[in-house]
């Protein structure tokens, strides 16, 4: 399968991601940009995104970005940095970039954006399994 087959065939058994209103900008062998408008269902007690969206968009780009080889990776160590707020409107991308590539695992970084404007930082580390798609 191609990269772009496998993450749309992941999006499609992807309910969360369907929720999030996740759309693929990009998608390449250890690659991925996905974007979202962030909603007011997705707002915490101080009227700002939820960090976890920002986290969940970051962490689909991990396996989007991941998957792309070829082999069905899961994510097994990840963390986020949050250095902007975000508000209702506001339409938010995540970049993952494939830093290192081993047999059994792959290491990824995932800058999120409004803008042009760094709004987190994410590191994940994938084990790569031997299941291919």
């Amino acid at each position: 399968m191609t990269p772009s087959e496998i993450v749309h065939t992941m999006l499609s058994n992807d309910a969360f991601s369907q929720w999030l209103g996740i759309e693929l900008v990009h998608i390449d062998h250890g690659t991925c940009t996905l974007s979202l408008t962030v909603r007011a269902e997705m707002l915490n007690g101080f009227g700002i995104a939820h960090g976890g969206i920002t986290y969940a968009l970051a962490d689909s780009a991990l396996a989007f970005a991941a998957n792309s080889h070829g082999r069905q990776s899961v994510s097994i160590d990840t963390s986020i940095n949050h250095v902007e707020t975000l508000k209702v409107g506001d339409v938010i991308t995540a970049t993952a970039t494939e830093e290192a590539l081993k047999n059994r695992f792959g290491f990824y970084a995932v800058a999120i954006n409004k803008n042009e404007t760094t709004v987190a930082l994410f590191k994940g580390t994938v084990f790569r399994s031997e299941r291919e798609w």
